[in-house]
């Protein structure tokens, strides 16, 4: 499996990420159940699923609204 932290989804200024949207834009979309949940691998360390961001961006690509 692969994973993915926050900062290589969100985009920041000078630093572009996979989603052309905020950190605090991502932690939105988790809350309101519309972008997967992420899962820790230890206290300080949160990441996502690879595959299940990717499904996401696919889903949003054929006009899904979740």
């Amino acid at each position: 499996m692969q994973v993915l932290r926050l900062s290589q989804l969100a985009t920041t200024p000078g630093k572009p990420g996979l989603l052309p949207i905020s950190p605090a834009t991502v932690w939105r979309l988790v809350k309101a159940g519309k972008f997967p949940a992420p899962f820790k691998l230890s206290a300080a360390t949160t990441v996502w699923d690879a595959a299940e961001i990717a499904q996401f961006i696919e889903y949003q690509r054929k006009g899904g609204s979740k």
